[in-house]
């Protein structure tokens, strides 16, 4: 059901021969109120309660793992009735508190630094899985509203594009669950094509580019994907996003120590920022068990964000959260994923 539009839900609703307002009535309970089980539903007669836990069914998710930081970010490990994992994770900053969620069960890209690739794509998420991280996640906020959703979890959102445009739509709708699209940020690696028709959905959302470098040969030997993208393509995509939308696109770099956060990398993505509108998030590598990148020097960061500063760039350093619990995407479902069996060949 929460992968579910409020029309096609009430279009059921009708051939059922229920009243109208029936529709209305389920989703409130449903988005505005939280309820896990029909049964939840006292105003609703006993035989649709009966009817709906036949037909549908709200939550498919089970937490099977939760892990809080000292700096309040929770993250949960949710199963699938076939026996997949995906994250989701709660941000707490001071007045907001931002769910990000995940797209894809695993990752297609391969970035050579991030743990959410290592053991490639296992399946899309349904539209339906992409709310329910969201309502999982809102439901840690307790009494206070969740006010921001940040599509960066595991998955490259843009191949998985009509589940995620069709859960964007329930996340910001005001019978869904009434977040802002300008509340709503999307990640990519830079997909052209997907950026331009996402520009073109009237959603006010942003957009944000996973670059990690200032030019292409670095960027290839990071993002196997890079070998058929340059950046200049991802620019030109990232201009008409702007010029459809009028929102600003930001630009996410993972600094890693000695890889990328050099004074002449600094100086390279400020030529590649002139190019379009957009900010600069830079963030410090959360360092992956397994995988051989360093997190950055903190003399190394704040040389690159002044770098950057100084010629003009509107560059932030995104605070590190969860260094204690795996935070980084795709740590926690790869913690619990069990090697596979050893065959006769392994001895």
């Amino acid at each position: 059901m929460l992968g579910t539009t409020l029309d096609a839900f009430a279009a059921w609703c009708a051939e059922q021969d229920l009243p109208a307002y029936r529709a209305r009535q389920v989703y409130a309970w449903v988005f505005a109120r939280g309820a896990a089980d029909f049964a939840e539903m006292t105003d609703l007669p006993r035989p649709l309660r009966e009817t709906l836990t036949e037909r549908w069914s709200i939550r498919r998710s089970e937490v099977v793992r939760r892990r809080e930081a000292a700096d309040g970010t929770v993250k949960l490990l949710l199963a699938w009735p076939d026996g997949e994992t995906s994250e989701c994770v709660l941000i707490p900053d001071d007045d907001r508190r931002t769910a990000c969620i995940s797209t894809q069960v695993g990752c297609p890209v391969g970035c050579a630094f991030c743990a959410s690739g290592l053991d490639g794509l296992r399946r899309q998420l349904s539209a339906g899985e992409i709310v329910e991280q969201v309502v999982r996640v809102r439901e840690l906020c307790g009494e206070k509203r969740l006010t921001n959703v940040v599509v960066m979890g595991l998955g490259e959102p843009l191949a998985n594009y009509p589940a995620l445009v069709q859960a964007l739509r329930i996340i910001n709708a005001p019978w869904g669950l009434n977040i802002g699209a300008r509340r709503i940020t999307v990640s990519t690696v830079g997909l052209p094509a997907g950026i331009r028709k996402l520009a073109r959905e009237g959603l006010q959302v942003n957009l944000a580019i996973s670059l990690h470098a200032p030019d292409d040969k670095l960027r290839r030997t990071l993002i196997p994907w890079a070998e058929k993208i340059a950046i200049d393509e991802i620019v030109q995509a990232g201009r008409e996003f702007f010029e459809i939308t009028g929102r600003e696109v930001t630009v996410e770099y993972v600094l890693l120590r000695g890889i990328n956060d050099k004074v002449y990398h600094a100086h390279e993505l400020v030529k590649v920022c002139r190019k379009m509108r957009c900010n600069v998030n830079l963030i410090r590598y959360n360092p992956v068990a397994d995988l051989p990148f360093e997190r950055p020097s903190s003399f190394a960061t704040e040389r690159f964000l002044t770098e950057l500063r100084q010629r003009g760039v509107n560059a932030h350093l995104r605070a590190s959260r969860g260094l204690d619990i795996d935070a980084a995407c795709g740590q926690l479902r790869r913690s619990t994923i069990s090697p596979p069996p050893k065959s006769p060949a392994d001895d």
